[in-house]
């Protein structure tokens, strides 16, 4: 980026790169789009090399929502050759978080970094308490809901997960889980989710970070463009990994231990940001 020496280029390209691949593997895996391993590696990047300021964490959310549609486009194409996917879900609940993604985008683009970090610490808390406190079998329904219960629910899934820079595998797929589907065919279905945020919840950060100060160099409002590409491609890379390990591992102790790295990740990026 301007400015900084060739040397601080090459240490910030390598570790996005490196972030990008294990966030790839995750979102396939667990169906988490891989936003919970990127924004807290962009945020600290730019931090760690003095690029940006006041809208850093804002550019880290839409910088990993860009780079969720190529993780998100991979896993779902996974999911389907294993057929895992509720094509019916997918097809009704898709315009639903989509809508909800560019509110949530709207939303972030006139809230604080301080107030960003505590909408992303404590979903990303709830998700961690999801994923490595409650038993796959614990249900609050039988089924997803219909009608205006799918819009509304729908359009909060797609919101959250926009100010959080999450795809909808965070919140999507715990929904799908907490009301009665099986865990597999949630992580599937939900990477489909990720897809649909990611695009309408990206463009929403670009649109309304247009003219923000504070942004890191070579950024298209809450875009950076550089971080986007190098994490893109190694997400799209290792995501067909982890969607496939999906099918093969029992997850239950990766799932505990990621749960923790979630609330460790929710403390520090809160703690930084304030």
């Amino acid at each position: 980026m301007n400015g900084l020496p060739v040397a601080d280029l090459l240490l910030m390209a390598a570790a996005l790169a490196g972030a990008g691949a294990v966030a790839g593997v995750i979102g396939g895996l667990f169906g988490v789009g891989g936003g919970t391993v990127l924004v807290p590696a962009l945020f600290y990047a730019f931090s760690v090399l003095g690029v940006g300021g006041e809208s850093n964490l804002h550019v880290a959310i839409g910088t990993s929502l860009l780079t969720i549609v190529a993780t998100s486009w991979k896993s779902l194409a996974t999911h389907r050759a294993h057929g895992a996917v509720d094509e019916t879900v997918l097809r009704t609940w898709t315009p639903w978080v989509a809508f909800g993604g560019l509110v949530g985008a709207a939303v972030a683009g006139v809230t604080s970094m301080g107030g960003l970090a505590i909408v992303y610490g404590a979903c990303l808390l709830l998700v961690a308490a999801q994923m490595g406190l409650l038993p796959e079998r614990i249900t609050l329904r039988p089924d997803l809901p219909t009608g205006w219960g799918r819009r509304g629910v729908g359009t909060l899934i797609g919101g959250l997960s926009a100010m959080m820079g999450v795809g909808g595998g965070s919140l999507g797929g715990m929904t799908m889980v907490l009301c009665g589907r099986p865990i597999h065919q949630a992580v599937a279905t939900a990477s489909g989710f990720g897809l649909a945020i990611g695009a309408a919840a990206a463009l929403g950060f670009a649109v309304f970070g247009w003219g923000a100060e504070g942004r890191p160099p070579l950024s298209l409002g809450y875009v950076n463009i550089p971080a986007a590409a190098i994490m893109g491609l190694l997400t799209a890379l290792t995501a067909p990994i982890g969607a496939r390990l999906a099918h093969r591992l029992n997850r239950a102790v990766l799932k505990k231990a990621f749960a923790v790295y979630l609330l460790a990740t929710a403390i520090s990026v809160v703690v930084k940001a304030l």
